[in-house]
């Protein structure tokens, strides 16, 4: 499969993007293809304006040269695959800011799907797995990537994989603390490596 890794953090040097590179590896050794948009280093704009606003009378409508070319992109890939920091138990405006413009009226959803077979959410949640489960965010975050984006746009399989704790500050022992961020190395690139699994399955 063609996989596009969608990556937000304004770091290079960030845990976002080396998790995003295990999980790129995991893709390559599994035999996919694997594109990157940094979203931050390619400069996207989040911000929608007329040009890009959404017109319901004309699902044809000319969008930005900026949002066809990534349209384009879209199309161009089987796959698709989201890493980012979980920022107030919602999508960074990066994300969403490209959704908004990029997932539009006419391609995504008006009379039209996205053409993907799957779309893989990775949120970096800097909370323990019980914290963010306390409140039922995990299944509010969920519910909303795989049904309110996904499934309206006609994504046929989406899924959540939150990596947990990425902050550990609970963790005060030097070898517990690195062993910690090996186990969410090793689980990026296990989600690269069986990114089709599930498919097949099917």
């Amino acid at each position: 499969m063609k996989v596009l890794t969608v990556v937000s953090h304004p770091r290079r040097e960030s845990l976002t993007f080396a998790i995003a590179e295990r999980f790129i590896q995991g893709l390559k050794d599994a035999g996919h293809e694997a594109e990157i948009a940094d979203l931050y280093g390619e400069e996207f704009n989040p911000l929608l304006y007329e040009q890009d606003e959404p017109d319901w009378d004309n699902p044809n409508k000319t969008y930005s040269p900026r949002v066809h070319a990534e349209m384009e992109r879209l199309k161009r890939n089987d796959g698709l695959a989201f890493i980012f920091p979980l920022w107030w138990y919602s999508l960074p405006a990066m994300v969403k800011g490209y959704i908004d413009r990029v997932w539009n009226y006419g391609f995504a959803y008006g009379g039209a799907r996205l053409p993907h077979k799957k779309v893989l959410w990775i949120p970096l949640v800097g909370e323990t797995e019980e914290s963010l489960k306390k409140r039922n965010f995990d299944t509010m975050i969920s519910h909303y990537l795989n049904v309110g984006l996904a499934g309206y746009t006609g994504i046929p399989q989406s899924e959540v994989a939150f990596l947990y704790n990425t902050l550990a500050e609970d963790i005060e022992n030097e070898e517990e603390f690195n062993k910690h961020y090996e186990s969410l190395f090793n689980r990026a690139y296990e989600l690269g490596s069986t990114y089709s699994h599930s498919l097949t399955e099917k």
